[in-house]
């Protein structure tokens, strides 16, 4: 009998994409043993309140960030999507894609914590093994009180079926690095080169005249 093919699936803004990005899909292609990842960008995130940038800027972008990787494929279909985006979705269409896979669902430290406001996380916890970066032992497990965890699968039931990623605490956020960019400062060292030339060939998150 020939072994379950192994999928992972990593989404999110990449707006740009990061070092801490590239560092979680190296760890998991190596510690999950998977065939490939789904680098998925998001379409029109639910749980955004800015805008983001152009899809075509952030399929470029992650592009490049993953180019090294032959068995990472930018996936476009939530960008291509209509209406709001969620993650749940995008599991649906993989397993019925690919019948008989396993998913793995790779998610930073950040989401983690955001897991108990996640659209219809039991069925999330059904598709898909979630597969999570190492947390900072100094932040809580969970957020507080006023968001509680969703009733389809309790907090300790969740913390159980979440597998770790072993990989050093990289405290990058695409929001710094935003702002940097916005403050005019270098960015070399937190995002790939080539996505580094094509921010600045592009012209992207400069401060608004």
């Amino acid at each position: 009998m020939s072994q379950r093919r192994r999928i992972g699936v990593f989404g999110g803004a990449f707006d740009p994409p990061h070092l801490a990005h590239m560092a979680l899909v190296e760890c998991a292609l190596a510690q999950c043993h998977l065939d490939e990842v789904r680098v998925v960008p998001t379409g029109q995130a639910w749980h955004k309140s800015r805008d983001l940038s152009a899809a075509p800027h952030r399929l470029a972008m992650t592009r490049l960030a993953f180019a090294h990787l032959p068995q990472v494929v930018v996936d476009e279909r939530e960008i291509l999507r209509t209406g709001p985006s969620f993650t749940v979705d995008t599991l649906l269409e993989l397993s019925a894609e690919q019948p008989g896979a396993a998913l793995y669902l790779l998610i930073g430290d950040d989401q983690r914590r955001s897991l108990p406001s996640w659209h219809r996380l039991g069925d999330i916890d059904r598709l898909a093994i979630i597969c999570a970066a190492d947390r900072d032992p100094g932040i809580g497990a969970w957020p507080s009180a006023k968001q509680p965890v969703t009733p389809e699968i309790s907090p300790e039931a969740l913390a159980a079926r979440i597998r770790p990623l072993h990989m050093p605490l990289m405290p990058l956020s695409a929001s710094d690095i935003r702002q940097r960019l916005a403050q005019g400062q270098p960015v070399s060292g937190l995002v790939p080169a080539a996505v580094e030339r094509y921010i600045h060939e592009h012209h992207l998150y400069r401060p608004a005249p």
